[in-house]
């Protein structure tokens, strides 16, 4: 018998935590309630498969909390949110979170998002040591490191998060096609394309160039083919 996940839910308004509950639970997941960020980080352990996080509450918001926990494990991040502006989402998303939500949302939305998370198989700790010789991608003056997952330009590691680092790899895989923000939404997240889909993409596209350097009128890595999609060349 496969082992029940465990689904860690972080939420200050007590309806919100209770139907969250009901639904995990009917869908076969073990689930443990905090009613703010500090809880939440005192509830956590190595146990729990996936953390659902309210934004907004009180003594430590979701993305301090985010913060907190990535510092210790790797596990999926679901930040749900009655905020929309594209801040929040860079911010979030920054701190280490896979996905999000925006209050209300539907139940399946919700439970497919959760399985797609929770299949994805995450990306080790890793410390830079010596660069190999195979596995290894290169952008113009940058490494991709495919054996270690990680950004290398000079002596600097670029720090990208999962979802960045699998958006980057992607395009930079088959630079001759330009991917449209559906195709990378369903190969990075590995999950059917919806509504919001396209502006994760390009928030997660946005926090890569940043991180990059690649932020001015004319794009040395990473090119947004207009109408059509982004690709590497």
């Amino acid at each position: 018998m496969a082992k029940q996940k465990k689904i860690l839910v972080a939420d200050d308004a007590k309806d919100i935590r209770e139907i969250l509950q009901i639904v995990l639970e009917d869908a076969g997941f073990e689930v443990i309630l905090a009613k703010n960020g500090e809880e939440a980080v005192e509830k956590f352990d190595q146990g729990v498969d996936l953390v659902i996080l309210d934004i907004m509450m009180p003594k430590c918001n979701g993305i301090d909390t985010c913060f907190k926990i990535r510092s210790i494990a790797e596990v999926p991040v679901l930040f749900l949110t009655a905020k929309s502006a594209e801040s929040d989402l860079i911010e979030g998303f920054e701190a280490g979170g896979d996905d999000y939500l925006t209050k209300p949302f539907s139940v399946t939305e919700l439970l497919l998002r959760i399985k797609a998370l929770l299949k994805r198989p995450r990306m080790g700790k890793y410390t830079l040591e010596k660069v190999p010789e195979d596995g290894r991608i290169l952008i113009q003056d940058i490494v991709l490191d495919t054996n270690l997952q990680q950004v290398i330009r000079g002596e600097e590691q670029i720090s990208l998060t999962e979802i960045e680092y699998r958006i980057l790899k992607l395009l930079a895989t088959d630079r001759n096609h330009i991917y449209t923000a559906k195709e990378i939404y369903e190969n990075v997240w590995e999950e059917e394309y919806m509504q919001n889909s396209t502006n994760t993409v390009m928030v997660h596209i946005r926090n890569i160039r940043k991180k990059l350097g690649d932020t001015g009128p004319n794009a040395k890595y990473l090119h947004n083919i207009w109408g059509r999609g982004y690709r590497i060349v």
